[in-house]
């Protein structure tokens, strides 16, 4: 009596496993927009706090100034890209 192959049989099992387990798992177009929101949020949220902080601290003294707005928009630029860094890494 001749012996199938079981080597390429598991093979064969392991591979169509995956692939109906990559089938199943397969981000919807929800997902991906759901993803792209967070990532959006993410990033956009540290600058506008940044800009709405620098400009009351700039409010708070005489004459014009935007130091503040400038540099807390630069911060928040940096940790929102700090953020999807983080987030993309997980």
């Amino acid at each position: 009596m001749i012996k199938p192959d079981s080597e390429l049989q598991k093979q064969i099992e392991r591979q169509a496993r995956r692939i109906r387990k990559a089938e199943k798992e397969r981000p919807t177009l929800i997902a991906q927009t759901v993803y792209a929101g967070v990532l959006g949020l993410l990033f956009v949220l540290p600058v506008v706090a940044g800009a709405y902080l620098g400009s009351w601290i700039d409010n708070q003294f005489e004459g014009y100034s935007v130091r503040w707005t400038a540099s807390l928009i630069i911060l928040g630029i940096g940790i929102g890209g700090i953020n999807i860094f983080w987030y993309i890494r997980e």
